[in-house]
């Protein structure tokens, strides 16, 4: 019954998420400049000294990135502070047995053992997620849209992909500040909120979106 609802889903989706008039992308791009700019100038001391912290906690570089999927299938690389052990690409040496299966559909699993104490609260906070202000900087993705995401999971939307990446994906969005713990790419209900949105896109939207990030974090209901 849910891969029937979620397949019927993102078939009224389809066909609407390029029709976005030139008045949204344009207002869209004014109001990610309006935010990105002043996020850039203004986290740079602060980022410096945090960069320090994270340092001596995680043993590696401040910055992690990693290759994404962007608007139109274009390759980017993403940035975030970093919130793991050095050597976290080497899940085998961290993960259960279940752990693994888990994060190999989801890329991402509860009580993820390579977080470190620092990453946590930079996460609960989404303080680690401030670098990406250079990406929206950079056009690459919006302050508002999909969650940004691998090429791998891209897969998980099957026929529906050119949907998804009719928009630029963004640093909150909302599945970030909606069912994250409940819609996961196995249940569909992840593929049904981001397509939903794709569809339903607007300022309006977009506005509510951003709002609603900051009860999110608040509320400490992200990572």
């Amino acid at each position: 019954m849910r891969e029937a609802h979620t397949d019927m889903t993102m078939r009224k989706t389809e066909g609407h998420s390029n029709k976005k008039p030139f008045s949204y992308r344009f207002f869209k791009r004014v109001l990610d400049l309006a935010v990105s700019v002043p996020a850039v100038i203004l986290g740079f001391i602060p980022g410096l000294i945090l960069s320090i912290f994270i340092f001596f906690d995680t043993k590696g570089s401040p910055i992690y990135s990693q290759i994404r999927v962007g608007k139109n299938g274009k390759p980017f690389r993403i940035y975030k502070f970093r919130t793991m052990v050095k050597d976290s690409d080497n899940v085998e040496k961290y993960f259960t047995p279940e752990q693994l299966a888990i994060w190999k559909k989801e890329r991402k699993v509860r009580n993820d053992p390579r977080i470190t104490k620092l990453g946590r609260i930079l996460r609960e906070l989404s303080v680690d997620e401030l670098p990406q202000f250079i990406n929206v900087l950079f056009g690459q993705i919006s302050i508002v849209g999909p969650r940004v995401i691998t090429f791998d999971e891209l897969e998980h939307f099957g026929k529906y992909k050119n949907a998804l990446l009719s928009v630029p994906p963004g640093i909150t969005g909302e599945w970030q500040t909606g069912p994250r713990n409940t819609a996961t790419f196995e249940n569909g209900l992840r593929q049904e909120t981001e397509l939903l949105y794709v569809k339903h896109a607007s300022l309006k939207e977009d506005i509510k979106i951003f709002f609603r990030t900051f009860a999110s974090v608040f509320k400490r209901t992200g990572k």
